[in-house]
């Protein structure tokens, strides 16, 4: 992530500094930017020039002090481990100018608490770059409790300034708007398997071909990766409840190292050679009903906007540039009718716990 961010940004005119604990690791991403940068000039996306001035205005270092000088905005990408943040971002807050802006690239930590771990909240804010940055769109902009208008502002026109579209997440919420929808979507997923039988094909089938995904939900929890899953399904249910429903098998996957595609088996298995695809069709897709996974998710997405962190417009567009979703939300969710995502919810409250008690923004919908 740290390389695809340095290579965006210095595309697009930024004078960038790539720093990291060690020379091998830069070497490393380097040589990652170099691969990228001919590709897209083999392709005529890029001219030889534009590859050279790219490079020229990345450079690597070490020294935590060397790197920070003169910094205007400091993006951090370092592993999703919270005591591992705040150890960096104490060392950064001592080292950068005092003026500089803290942005981390977190996907599901709360912003507010890491920045918390500097003296400066006001300019600190959460920056959630897609994998991988130089191909996805979206960027998630998450302001903490203190985090001042000014940083905000900055912040999306330097994503808008990349050529990124920027969705706002007003409230440091768990999982933000995406990983708010797909995180507890993958549960839902495995819960599915345990109540009605269905295969993954089927349910994936159904996902791909009913709700507009562009591959199933287990076939994305395999590009993802088990390790990412459930990673950021600790975090969010560590801070909230009612956000996610945790089923034994996420973590039992991550734990026999089936962490998807690149272990080699998560719920599918690969193989070395080539990227597969599960082979999924709409004939397995009328083996499974998708209204509860549907009802699920959307009762996530009216959460966001009962609770100011989002709107209705904004969900749509993280969905659709995040997730890859071909049909909005709230389309779907009127295609199948409201009433039945509202009985579907009402049913798996009464039978499996109150986590699934719908939002009240169903009643004014």
């Amino acid at each position: 992530m740290g390389h695809g961010i340095a290579q965006v940004s210095a595309a697009s005119g930024y004078e960038v500094v790539l720093r990291d604990i060690e020379q091998r690791f830069l070497d490393s991403a380097m040589e990652k930017i170099r691969w990228s940068l001919d590709k897209m000039a083999s392709k005529g996306r890029i001219t030889a020039e534009e590859k050279d001035g790219i490079l020229n205005r990345i450079r690597p270092v070490v020294a935590l002090g060397e790197a920070l000088e003169g910094a205007d905005l400091v993006i951090e990408a370092v592993p999703e481990v919270m005591d591992l943040k705040r150890k960096v971002y104490a060392e950064l807050d001592a080292a950068a100018p005092e003026g500089a802006a803290f942005a981390s690239n977190t996907s599901t930590l709360p912003i507010t608490e890491i920045a918390q771990a500097t003296s400066r909240p006001e300019r600190f804010i959460g920056i959630h770059f897609f994998n991988p940055p130089q191909l996805m769109k979206l960027v998630e902009v998450i302001p903490g409790e203190g985090t001042s208008d000014e940083t905000t502002r900055m912040t999306l026109e330097y994503v808008e300034s990349l050529g990124k579209q920027a969705v706002l997440c007003r409230k440091d919420v768990p999982g933000f708007i995406v990983n708010r929808l797909f995180i507890p979507m993958v549960h839902e997923a495995c819960h599915a398997m345990d109540r009605t039988g269905a295969s993954m094909e089927q349910i994936d089938s159904a996902v791909k071909f009913g709700l507009g995904f562009p591959m199933g939900i287990f076939e994305l929890a395999d590009f993802t990766g088990m390790d990412v899953i459930h990673k950021a399904t600790v975090e969010m249910h560590q801070r909230d409840k009612g956000v996610v429903n945790p089923h034994p098998l996420v973590e039992k996957m991550f734990n026999e190292k089936k962490l998807g595609k690149k272990s080699g088996e998560g719920y599918y298995k690969y193989s070395d050679e080539k990227y597969e695809r599960v082979a999924l069709s709409e004939e397995l897709a009328a083996g499974y009903d998708p209204l509860e996974l549907a009802a699920s998710v959307l009762n996530n997405a009216a959460w966001l906007v009962s609770n100011g962190a989002s709107d209705i417009e904004e969900i749509e567009k993280a969905a659709r540039l995040g997730l890859g979703l071909k049909n909005p939300l709230f389309e779907t969710a009127k295609e199948m009718g409201m009433g039945r995502i509202v009985g579907a919810l009402e049913k798996m409250a009464a039978k499996y716990g109150p986590f699934y008690r719908p939002d009240p923004l169903f009643a004014t919908m």
